[in-house]
């Protein structure tokens, strides 16, 4: 599932602190970085790439852009679990900034980020309370530095752990076909997902049958057009909801889907609380900077 989280162009990072009584998200991937902590997830079991770990008291770890992963319930009893998600562009530091002396760990965690890191608990414990304070800190300015140095903690430690070491740092993540035709779909649906696409015009575009196209789309994605084109939708809808102050049935109908009632009930199904429910969940724990 490719997943498009709240940040725009002008935004520094999105954060979200919440306790948590399970896990439930899917298998999903963003062009954003994501530093993700979890604490009294003991028995959890992540999956990151090619990587699926069981999880220990705590757990962080650095997922690089279009990297897929998870966290699953598995063996986790807990229904206490703090979450601490923070995702940020990968330009937020410009390569010019990067080639700074100063900042040359910054260009190596962020190039090592792509295979997914692990930090081990010692690393953790030591950057635990800049992380609680990032969640506190009222300035957006000073969220921005603190944030700043959790990443060069992390990046100057020695002991994290590349969670797919052999991965090609180029490569596509799983579930995501490098085939130009494929990319080719998938472009035209993320500029034209306002509109009402049928799998027969999909299917032209592709150079297919409708039946072939179906078949070959589902086997190179791992999803149905239907359910592709409902996740694109779904995600900008999610960013509206977030960043505008326009009316759920205007959020609706400007993100391409027709009806209020499949709108909720699509929202609820895959996001787990209503629409509404988001909207205020969101202002009430979510924080973009």
């Amino acid at each position: 599932m490719t997943e498009i989280t709240p940040l725009s162009e002008k935004d520094c990072f999105y954060l979200v602190d919440r306790i948590k009584i399970g896990f439930d998200y899917p298998l999903h991937q963003h062009d954003e970085f994501e530093l993700n902590f979890v604490t009294n997830c003991e028995g959890a079991r992540r999956i990151v790439g090619d990587s699926v770990e069981e999880t220990g008291m705590f757990d962080l770890v650095l997922v690089g852009s279009n990297l897929e992963h998870t966290w699953e319930q598995h063996k986790c009893l807990s229904n206490n679990m703090r979450e601490i998600t923070i995702q940020f562009s990968p330009s937020l530091l410009s390569d010019n900034l990067l080639d700074k002396n100063q900042l040359v760990s910054f260009k190596s965690l962020f190039e090592n980020a792509k295979a997914g890191i692990a930090f081990d608990t010692p690393c953790i414990l030591k950057v635990y309370s800049r992380l609680d304070e990032i969640t506190k800190i009222q300035q957006g300015f000073y969220r921005v530095l603190k944030l700043l140095e959790i990443l060069f903690e992390l990046s100057i430690d020695k002991n994290y752990r590349l969670l797919n070491p052999n991965r090609d740092s180029n490569s596509s993540s799983v579930g995501t076909s490098s085939n130009s035709r494929i990319q080719k779909i998938e472009d035209y649906i993320k500029q034209n997902y306002k509109d009402h696409l049928t799998l027969e015009s999909l299917a032209s575009i592709a150079g297919m049958s409708p039946t072939s196209f179906s078949r070959f789309f589902k086997e190179k994605t791992g999803r149905t057009v239907s359910d592709y084109i409902i996740d694109i939708r779904l995600g900008h809808a999610t960013r509206k909801l977030a960043n505008d102050k326009d009316p759920i049935t205007e959020v609706c109908f400007d993100c391409g889907f027709n009806n209020i009632s499949n709108f909720n009930r699509l929202f609820k199904r895959k996001k787990g609380c209503t629409p509404h429910e988001f909207r205020d969940n969101y202002r009430k724990n979510k924080i973009i900077v």
